[in-house]
């Protein structure tokens, strides 16, 4: 659905070197900072020949990219059926109202009336339900002394969460987050998977038609969040219509679940990956907030993204026309020596670490403070109700085949069991 989506083929060996065809490549993909290292270090702005695309990773081209390049890269309905692809419209119809893929002023006028509906008060007032929501679920596994962190926590937290937020039924949760994560096939994902068409759509026409009950139930039933956040915002005497409202209600949920999911899963892999690190954490609890910017960093939940050149540019000595696509690889830019010293060494009380797995300027997720108090919270649940941490190793981990989105598809570990209901390290 984005420019760089759907190659065409799959391009002969000797193109293969620097492409991101080859995070297809399950080893890749568990590990693709070499891959995003030999580009930062041979061509920073690498023409890819397989996503037709260029790539940039450099940290310093990235915000470049990220601050003057458009967004607004979606095809539209129209433009799909005169391509004969006219079975994609009704994803196209919603990304299209999406703030995440549009450029001033639509993309102004579209988060000044969602920044005025989610609001820092209204992040601040969950976080005793979100403290409340991840010690019950540790509550479900401390006994047992293993658990799935995926399945068992990471998944539903940010999704009962988010039902929260957006002010509709929490037990919505399970399919709220199953049709997220079809959604963000669209988000993440530059391969094209003709068989996962039917479900994506599908998914897409679940939530719609999910948001649009929920609006006309809140339109005589009204109650506190998101959904009706959005349909009461008005600035200067602009409002959001309803097709507007479902749009963004739909991207801000998948961005919230899809975030916050993969980082405290990354997160918790990371840190057993560094048992200096998560030791150094586990006996100072004060260091969780530049702990959780420096997961961010290390393992970004969102990789890359997708821009348009909005001229004929020059930028690091190469020459890119005017809406040819410019993929900004965040992950690589967050690993970038020229901005952080030693970047592939996780500090957890690492300075000056303004990353970029949030995004940067106009698009800048306005969801990154929820997300954050959400790892942070999680975290610190983590460590002081799972003693002796370990992975559980039956098998491979296996990351999902979201190329953008970087997560696990699970991670089992082990742990000292307890009691939940003697537990004094619960809250």
């Amino acid at each position: 659905m984005t420019a760089a989506s759907a190659p065409p083929s799959v391009p002969p060996a000797e193109d293969r070197t620097l492409s991101l065809y080859q995070l297809l490549d399950p080893e890749v993909l568990a590990n693709p900072y070499p891959l995003y290292h030999k580009l930062r270090s041979q061509d920073p702005v690498h023409w890819d020949p397989f996503l037709h695309a260029w790539v940039v990773t450099r940290y310093a081209d990235v915000v470049h990219v990220l601050h003057q390049y458009s967004a607004n890269r979606t095809p539209t309905p129209e433009q799909l059926s005169a391509l004969n692809l006219s079975a994609l419209n009704p994803i196209a119809e919603v990304m299209v109202r999406q703030m995440l893929f549009l450029d001033p002023p639509d993309h102004t006028r579209l988060r000044t009336l969602a920044s005025a509906a989610f609001t820092p008060r209204r992040v601040e007032q969950l976080r005793s339900h979100i403290q409340d929501v991840m010690d019950t679920l540790l509550d479900a596994v401390v006994s047992k002394g293993s658990m799935d962190v995926i399945a068992d926590f990471a998944g539903p937290a940010p999704a009962i969460v988010t039902a929260e937020l957006l002010g509709v039924p929490a037990a919505d949760h399970a399919k709220l987050k199953e049709w997220s994560q079809d959604f963000a096939e669209m988000l993440g994902n530059f391969q094209h998977n003709p068989d996962r068409f039917s479900r994506v759509l599908r998914s897409v026409e679940n939530l719609c038609g999910y948001f649009r009950s929920a609006m006309r139930e809140q339109t005589s039933h009204p109650r506190e969040g998101l959904v009706q956040a959005m349909m009461s915002a008005e600035i200067e005497g602009t409002r959001f219509t309803e097709e507007e409202i479902i749009a963004n209600l739909i991207v801000t949920m998948v961005g919230g679940l899809e975030t916050t999911t993969n980082l405290i899963g990354n997160g918790v892999l990371t840190l057993l990956r560094h048992p200096a690190e998560f030791d150094r954490l586990r006996a100072d609890l004060s260091l969780i907030p530049s702990a959780v910017e420096e997961l961010l960093r290390y393992e970004s939940p969102s990789q890359h993204t997708a821009r348009l050149a909005p001229a004929d540019v020059e930028l690091g000595g190469k020459s890119i026309r005017k809406r040819q696509a410019v993929i900004a690889v965040m992950a690589a830019g967050n690993r970038d020596p020229e901005r952080f010293p030693e970047p592939d060494v996780l500090d957890i009380a690492r300075k000056s670490n303004q990353h970029l797995a949030f995004g940067w300027a106009a698009h800048f997720c306005f969801g990154a403070a929820l997300a954050r108090l959400e790892g942070q919270i999680a975290f610190k649940a983590i460590l002081r109700r799972l003693p002796e941490l370990r992975l559980n190793a039956r098998g491979p981990l296996v990351w999902r085949h979201n190329l953008g989105l970087r997560g696990l598809t699970s991670l089992p570990v082990e742990f000292a069991a307890s009691d939940p209901a003697s537990d004094p390290k619960r809250n």
